[in-house]
C-alpha cells in the first residue's frame, strides 16, 4: 500500500494571483501591495499619482506591480474617495 503525500505549493506574488480586471500596485516605505480595478485609470487624481510614479521611478518596475512614491495613508484616502 502507498502512502501519499499532499504536495505543498508555495503561492507567490505574482500576475497569476491578481484578478481578471485589476492590476497590483506597491505603496508606501514598506512598499505594500495592493489589488486595484483597472477602472482606476479613468480617474485624474489616480493618474496623478501614475505621473508622479512615471517621474520617480519611470517604467522600471521589477516587482511585477506599479509602485507609487506616497505613503499608505494618502494612497488609502485617494481611492477610497473614488465610486467605481
Amino acid at each position: 500500500m502507498a502512502i501519499r503525500v499532499p504536495r505543498i505549493i508555495k503561492k507567490s506574488s505574482t500576475s497569476l494571483d491578481v484578478p481578471k480586471g485589476h492590476f497590483a500596485v506597491y505603496v508606501g516605505e514598506k512598499q505594500k501591495r495592493f489589488v486595484i480595478p483597472i477602472s482606476y485609470l479613468n480617474q485624474p487624481s489616480f493618474q496623478d499619482l501614475l505621473s508622479q510614479a512615471e517621474k520617480e521611478f519611470g517604467f522600471n518596475h521589477p516587482m511585477g506591480g506599479v509602485t507609487i512614491p506616497c505613503s499608505e495613508d494618502i494612497f488609502i484616502g485617494i481611492t477610497s474617495q473614488f465610486r467605481i
